[in-house]
């Protein structure tokens, strides 16, 4: 253990720790939303940000960007990656819905056979990007410089973290007022409250579940976009291991809690970090996986609790 260096390295694991837990955040919303509607672990949900990461590095090669750009070329560039991202990305989860998903839902299949179809589809669509891509990482160009703007005690805020943090809370501000004011978002409660009743009130579930893949797909490309301007890279099973992280933070925040998706992300991070820096950054992944089981054993509710069926009409 070396609490020396968690004491020297507070602020700059702090501020590392809120950038990876934004993008962790936004992973977990997609776990968050199909499980509270559908009862249903989408471990698939890891390749639909893959796909973003890739349809981000396509749009960068097609627009020609090698430097990194300033101004008004800088804003153009992220939104048409963020808007090609959400796209790929919300389109493949409907896809994946109509395919994998919904044939099981209609025959009244159980949700262990929904959860195999799940895995099988995730290594199908990476072993397609894999045959495709090759199997070795793909750089992104540099799409800004990371200056340093400011300095929090000895950690360094750069321009990218911070539009990371930036982004994802505006994207999580944006999704719940949509869950929690708008018509579909009613919908998407009731439907994640009781179905039956959801059916006979005129609620037309197909559309309901298509929605919810919908939006949890376009966050994962928004979180794709995150990702690939953070750590310029990507490959074919870049989503494994986040995927894995981000499940966890949304069971840490309580499954099927949007405010506990970030409240999870944001945590897991520094948990994450804070870890790396006492007892090595070998550690990192283990420290996540250790925060699953012990939520999964203590509280399996997670932090928060409350879930889509608990939200108010």
């Amino acid at each position: 253990m070396h609490l020396h260096s968690f004491v020297t390295q507070f602020w700059p694991s702090t501020i590392d720790g809120l950038t990876l837990g934004s993008i962790y955040a936004l992973m977990a919303l997609g776990y968050t939303l199909v499980y509270g509607v559908l009862r249903l672990i989408n471990f698939a949900h890891s390749e639909i940000f893959m796909i973003g990461t890739f349809a981000s590095l396509f749009t960068l090669h097609a627009l020609g960007v090698k430097d990194a750009e300033s101004g008004f070329a800088l804003v153009g560039v992220l939104l048409l990656c963020v808007a090609a991202a959400m796209a790929a990305s919300g389109a493949s989860a409907v896809v994946l819905e109509r395919v994998a998903y919904r044939p099981l839902r209609k025959r009244g299949a159980s949700r262990l056979a929904a959860l195999i179809s799940a895995i099988g589809a995730s290594f199908f669509l990476q072993e397609v990007f894999a045959l495709r891509y090759g199997r070795d990482q793909l750089g992104f160009p540099r799409v800004m410089t990371k200056k340093v703007l400011f300095h929090i005690g000895s950690g360094e805020v750069r321009s990218d973290k911070l539009l990371v943090v930036a982004a994802a809370l505006v994207m999580m501000v944006a999704l719940d007022r949509f869950v929690n004011g708008s018509r579909l978002g009613r919908g998407i409660r009731a439907t994640a409250q009781d179905p039956d009743t959801a059916v006979l009130m005129g609620v037309n579930i197909d559309r309901i579940v298509m929605v919810t893949f919908l939006v949890g797909g376009m966050m994962a490309g928004v979180a794709a976009v995150l990702y690939g301007t953070f750590f310029e890279l990507t490959e074919y099973n870049v989503g494994f291991l986040l995927g894995i992280k981000a499940f966890t933070a949304a069971v840490l925040g309580g499954i099927g809690n949007i405010r506990g998706a970030l409240l999870g992300g944001l945590t897991l991070g520094l948990i994450e970090n804070y870890g790396a820096s006492i007892f090595g950054a070998e550690w990192k992944d283990v420290i996540a996986f250790t925060v699953l089981v012990l939520v999964l054993l203590l509280r399996p509710t997670g932090l928060l609790g409350e879930t889509l069926t608990k939200a108010r009409a």
